[in-house]
């Protein structure tokens, strides 16, 4: 068996990952992240971006080789 973390993957596919992860997070927690975003006067993408890297290690990568 072998286990990946998400830095050993190449810049293609962590950016897919990471994009998918973002749609993720807008999905499960938009409501809440804009909400944060306008009571501390910060900016939704940058907090999207960095919801969306702490959720990366959460997966579970399963890779067909």
């Amino acid at each position: 068996m072998v286990y990946l973390n998400f830095t050993d993957l190449n810049e293609e596919a962590q950016n897919r990952l990471l994009e998918n992860s973002k749609k993720d997070v807008e999905r499960k927690f938009g409501d809440s992240i804009r909400k944060y975003v306008r009571e501390n006067y910060s900016c939704f993408e940058t907090t999207i971006e960095e919801e969306a890297l702490r959720n990366l290690y959460s997966y579970t990568f399963i890779f067909n080789v």
